[in-house]
């Protein structure tokens, strides 16, 4: 027969009961005050009653009983949400609880994007980096480099690529960071350090003397592909970049999920609903005065441009934006290729006469184009005229005229 020995168990709700226990269900004692504090098995079969949780048995301990119910008694004040640690207690259980949840949806959105969205090109690995492009037609090789927020599918939405792509190899990268490309750690993603590999993109895929067109961001990166080995670049195209440092008050603010550790945690949680919300009001700053295009957001797809990876990208590159313009604008002058600069008269996002048009200043023989009524997203209003930039005719043209298009409009 199996002997039974005496135990007090605790319901959930705190109350003490006396009862016995097979002897087979003792785990294991401890010594307290003198006395043997034996740890009973939860998952005891006898006795078959609901109404209480076997925890603990103790075997003629009087005084840990009581300083367990002491015990207990102090958690259930901390935890009673009607005292002011109670409550915070409360409130910091619920944040915790919030913020979790919304990591995990985060994640599981981002991971439906990337299953609804597959890659559209192809990928080639540069200095231990696997790069995203997208390559049509053929030709003469043109390079196109997006700005911040976006991915390569801008150049499809905006029609360049195909019209491009009539004459010319077109090859879009994703960079660094954006799209289906990669961005690690083990670098700090200047817009040099960015050039740097493109570069070795571009000798892989024996690209020679391509013209390159940079947008916004972009264009920084185009800049310093260029800086690198002048010889290697036929003519560049730069749209509503950003050249010179300037006070950005915007800057600080949108680097912050950048920071290691502290970003980690946002751009799953705080960051990333900020994006959610403000991703319609940036779209439309960055095209204003123009409407957004019907088809800008379903071919670039939202939850692909507020995933947590991009998050951190857009704000390294918000944070390394003024530094690299300090950087490249020291350089400017060393530009010997044909160059010329767009940009739109109506720019909510980079002033044109702080940028396109000092940069043109330090370059006279650049041909500058600033048009009026036209938005940061000029590529898209002013489709033709850019595509015109390529053409050998149109630019042989240019360049005997001195035709600086629009330009007059807005002098």
């Amino acid at each position: 027969m199996i002997s039974r020995v005496p135990c007090v168990v605790f319901d959930v709700a705190g109350t003490a009961r006396a009862l016995t226990y097979p002897e087979t269900t003792v785990d294991h004692s401890i010594r307290c005050h003198g006395h043997d504090l034996v740890i009973g098995r939860s998952e005891t079969a006898e006795p078959r009653s609901t109404a209480f949780h076997p925890l603990t048995r103790f075997e003629h301990c009087s005084e840990s009983l009581t300083l367990l119910e002491n015990f207990l008694s102090s958690i259930s004040r901390y935890l009673d949400p009607t005292t002011p640690l109670g409550r915070r207690i409360s409130v910091g259980g619920l944040s915790l609880a919030a913020l979790t949840a919304t990591a995990v949806f985060t994640a599981l959105k981002a991971k439906r994007a990337e299953r609804d969205n597959p890659p559209k090109g192809t990928f080639i690995n540069v200095d231990g980096v696997r790069l995203h492009y997208l390559d049509r037609g053929t030709g003469s090789p043109v390079v196109l480099l997006h700005g911040n927020v976006v991915r390569l599918q801008d150049f499809l939405a905006s029609g360049l690529v195909d019209r491009l792509a009539e004459h010319h190899r077109v090859i879009a990268f994703d960079r660094p960071g954006y799209g289906y490309s990669e961005r690690p750690r083990d670098r700090l993603w200047t817009a040099d350090a960015q050039a740097a590999l493109l570069q070795g993109a571009l000798a892989q895929l024996a690209l020679d003397e391509p013209m390159v067109l940079g947008h916004s961001w972009g264009a920084l990166v185009a800049l310093a592909l260029a800086l690198r080995n002048p010889a290697a670049v036929r003519k560049l195209i730069l749209i509503s970049g950003y050249y010179f440092p300037t006070l950005r008050i915007d800057a600080p603010v949108a680097a912050t999920p950048a920071i290691p550790l502290v970003g980690d945690v946002m751009r799953y949680t705080v960051s990333a609903v900020f994006a959610r919300l403000a991703l319609k009001r940036t779209v439309k700053a960055m095209f204003t005065p123009q409407t957004v295009p019907p088809a800008f957001l379903p071919m670039l797809d939202r939850e692909m441009l507020i995933r947590p990876s991009q998050i951190r990208t857009n704000a390294e590159d918000a944070a390394f934006m003024i530094p690299a313009a300090v950087s490249l604008s020291k350089r400017y002058r060393e530009l010997t290729m044909p160059i010329t600069i767009f940009a739109g008269a109506a720019d909510a996002i980079v002033n044109p006469d702080t940028h396109a048009r000092q940069l043109h200043a330090q370059l006279p023989d650049s041909a500058l184009h600033v048009l009026p009524g036209v938005g940061h997203m000029l590529h898209y209003a002013a489709l033709d005229e850019i595509v015109s930039e390529f053409s050998p005719i149109e630019s042989a043209v240019k360049a005997a005229t001195g035709d600086e298009l629009h330009e007059e409009a807005v002098a």
